[in-house]
């Protein structure tokens, strides 16, 4: 019998191949079904997409864990992107992180990410931050490697506490939490290139780092190439806040060009700014549907 490979073992296996996999983040169909068109084969599915635009409210530990998992559930079944799920603290003790891995896991991702702050959270680039001791992430990580079903199902264990410690205590504990278990290691919101490279030659796992807008700078990470990460020993790069930001800036886009057409006497049509009913359509695989009616029906 064909056995098919897990997405957690697929996703282990382009880690292994010693490529900078880049990662946008998705945080709805349009976002997803995008990437995937655009020929990325991964994801990360950021709580600041999904509370801001499900919610409207900003990465604070809002959303709790039934709705973060059914937003992952429905991107990890629309697309074959290999998606990591944001389950930012675990929503809980290591006894709550435990069910929380079975229940990403059953979602169809690939990866979970786990972080080390108090709860409630908030964004890594927000200021006021505090972590957890590193011994309680570290048996928050081992709940998290019992409680997963396929072993190839990914685990990142993401540290906060640059802004809190200091580069030294990042390192600490993204040693702790390698040899806990974590698959790959993450440290949010380095301020540095030198930070990054000095890191990234002190930990024994894939090293994940999140370069937020990716084409935009902020006040935190400096924005860097991915051929400059990659050589620095990165494994991973995400870029949780590109399509969001993008996103919005096109509705700003659109709404003051309607706007301006209120204003005049001329219909405009603004092919540049709107895509097409086909074009949607397309993305949202509207031609496959037809395909199974013509079939079924």
């Amino acid at each position: 019998m064909l056995m098919t490979k897990s997405k957690g073992r697929r996703l282990k296996e382009l880690m292994q191949q010693g490529d900078l996999i880049m990662s946008p983040g998705v945080y709805d169909g349009f976002s997803a079904h995008l990437a995937e068109k655009m020929g990325f084969k991964t994801g990360v599915i950021g709580g600041s997409g999904i509370s801001e635009s499900r919610l409207g409210r900003p990465d604070r530990g809002i959303m709790g864990y039934e709705e973060v998992v059914r937003a992952c559930r429905n991107l990890a079944d629309c697309t074959d992107l290999l998606l990591q799920g944001d389950a930012d603290t675990g929503y809980g003790n290591a006894v709550n992180v435990y069910f929380t891995v079975r229940g990403f896991e059953d979602a169809g991702l690939a990866m979970i990410a786990l972080e080390d702050q108090v709860w409630p959270k908030r964004c890594g680039h927000m200021k006021g931050k505090k972590v957890i001791p590193a011994e309680e992430m570290v048996q928050k990580i081992k709940a998290a490697t019992d409680a997963r079903r396929d072993q190839d199902f990914q685990i990142k264990a993401r540290t906060d506490s640059m802004a809190t410690h200091g580069i030294n205590e990042v390192i600490d504990r993204l040693g702790l939490y390698a040899e806990a278990g974590a698959d790959v290691v993450m440290a949010d919101a380095l301020t540095s290139r030198e930070g990054i490279e000095k890191v990234a030659a002190s930990v024994s796992k894939p090293l994940a780092v999140n370069m937020g807008f990716g084409i935009r700078s902020r006040s935190t990470t400096p924005l860097m190439h991915p051929k400059e990460l990659k050589a620095l020993g990165v494994a991973q790069v995400t870029y949780p806040r590109l399509l969001t930001a993008s996103a919005l800036r096109g509705m700003m886009n659109g709404m003051t060009a309607f706007l301006d057409m209120v204003k005049s006497d001329a219909v405009p049509d603004r092919q540049d700014l709107l895509a097409s009913f086909e074009e949607i359509n397309e993305l949202m695989g509207e031609p496959e549907l037809n395909e199974m009616e013509a079939r079924w029906a």
